[in-house]
């Protein structure tokens, strides 16, 4: 009898197994293979010479290499600019943008959606469209700029060393908006509303409710979208790639297209690799700080 009842949740066990198998050998196929791949070829001299087998086993050389590279110094300090100066303009703008339609009022639901397009659409036009509006010669930019009086010529912002960067920052917030204000906006509208209408009635205004209510309320949501904007954006590759290439003069130059030059336009697969991997490590040092914070305010 105990066999004849054990058969049946034996067999439910290994079909719910079978369930999750497709999706499992996908993660371990295009996910962990890849990455553990990468690791390896980072301790190896593999070139587009040895692609296929032969290369030989240096160890930490190619680390010792990329450190002692001047450019990848430069493309770090690029890459931590252009994070944090996104990071903090999409955050704060996405912030008030969620705010503002967590209210009623008419039109709202279109003009989200409206806002929901520069996220919805594909990188490679974004930063084709930026780079015509930041144009020298015919940009959008440019014009606005001359008709209010604040420059007498064209400006060549994605030609200059002084403003190239900047410019792919304002493109990167522009897309990046959209995202926060959803994320904030979904949590914004899991809160009480009862402890708003006990705080009217205590007194307290639209200020005092923000910073006593929302911002603590909202802390976990606000934590999960600056990680989400803080690792989307670290490894921002083909915004820049279209609207500058890294140029000029590697003013643009961030640690993917630092990784990409390597390894597919220098020929050098393992340094790109290890390029690579260096920018994996910090990104999970980055999640495991965050999943350890989140987990000792549960326990809290």
């Amino acid at each position: 009898m105990m066999n004849i009842k054990t058969r049946p949740r034996f067999s439910a066990a290994i079909t719910n197994y079978l369930f999750v198998l497709p999706g499992l050998l996908f993660v371990l196929l295009f996910l962990v293979f890849p990455i553990f791949y990468n690791v390896w070829i980072s301790f190896q001299n593999v070139t587009l010479m040895n692609l296929r087998g032969g290369a030989a086993f240096v160890g930490w050389d190619n680390y010792k290499a990329v450190f002692a590279d001047p450019l990848f110094l430069s493309s770090g300090i690029n890459s931590l600019i252009f994070t944090a100066g996104s990071l903090v303009f999409q955050f704060v703008i996405g912030f008030s943008l969620a705010l503002f339609f967590n209210r009623k009022f008419p039109g709202r639901d279109l003009m989200r959606s409206l806002i929901l397009l520069g996220w919805l659409m594909p990188i490679v036009i974004t930063g084709t469209l930026f780079k015509w509006i930041f144009s020298g010669d015919s940009g959008v930019f440019n014009h606005l700029l001359s008709l209010i009086g604040l420059i007498d010529g064209p400006i060549f912002w994605l030609s200059t060393q002084d403003t190239a960067l900047l410019s792919t920052i304002i493109a990167n917030i522009w897309i990046g908006i959209p995202f926060s204000m959803l994320i904030l906006l979904s949590g914004l509208q899991t809160l009480p509303e009862q402890l708003y209408e006990a705080a009217k009635i205590d007194g307290a205004g639209p200020f005092r409710q923000f910073v006593s209510i929302t911002l603590p309320l909202m802390r976990p949501t606000i934590v999960i979208v600056l990680m989400l904007v803080l690792i989307y954006t670290f490894k921002a590759f083909d915004l820049i790639y279209v609207m500058t290439g890294g140029g000029p003069v590697n003013a643009t130059m961030i640690m993917p297209l630092y990784a990409y030059k390597l390894a597919f336009a220098d020929y050098d697969i393992s340094r790109g690799s290890t390029v690579a991997t260096i920018m994996f490590m910090l990104l999970m040092i980055v999640s495991s700080f965050y999943l350890f914070s989140s987990r000792k305010e549960e326990k809290q």
